[in-house]
């Protein structure tokens, strides 16, 4: 397993090919916690440079999804702020939309990329041309993972992996170049 934005020449050769990133939420877009105000309002956090990674992933014109277990209003609000158009929620079997995605977009597998952090995600990982996990995943996850982020869920984790899919697919230098021109 590779950790962080290295490219080894298989990680290249899964990133190159990836054309769709679905991300699980609870601890990949979030730090995992639940917090709830005394109305019962559900609250997360989302970090802004994941959002960054997203954005800059679809300008690449890789497709971005949401597949998680959890129905979140903060979650739709994200979504919609992003531009995330593929957003599934309360999702019991995650693979069976998964697979109906990837048909949907003309899709294999292989041109995918899922990044979990728990248990529910590993059958939605083995149906990824690269699976990935976040530094904080159980081990049982890490072991089905290709690349591991070097930080944890919510931490900057989606941002690290389009960072690698960016740099693969040789996206990378041009967006640098263009934030660092005046």
């Amino acid at each position: 397993m590779v950790t962080g934005t290295a490219l080894t020449p298989e990680i290249r050769r899964r990133a190159e090919n990836i054309r769709l990133v679905v991300l699980d939420v609870d601890g990949v877009l979030t730090d995992g916690r639940i917090i709830y105000t005394d109305a019962g309002e559900e609250i997360k956090c989302f970090h802004v440079r994941d959002g960054h990674g997203i954005r800059l992933l679809q300008e690449a014109g890789i497709t971005v999804a949401i597949i998680t277990g959890r129905r979140s209003q903060a979650v739709a609000h994200r979504a919609q702020n992003l531009h995330i158009t593929h957003v599934y929620q309360g999702v019991r079997d995650k693979v069976a939309i998964l697979r109906q995605l990837q048909e949907e977009l003309g899709l294999s597998p292989a041109a995918t990329a899922v990044m979990g952090d728990d248990l529910v995600d590993l059958a939605m990982m083995r149906q990824a041309g690269l699976a990935a996990a976040v530094a904080d995943a159980p081990a049982a996850v890490q072991e089905h993972a290709q690349w591991l982020s070097s930080v944890p869920g919510g931490r900057g984790a989606v941002r690290e992996l389009a960072e690698l899919i960016l740099k693969a697919q040789g996206h990378w230098e041009k967006i640098l170049a263009r934030h660092t021109t005046g």
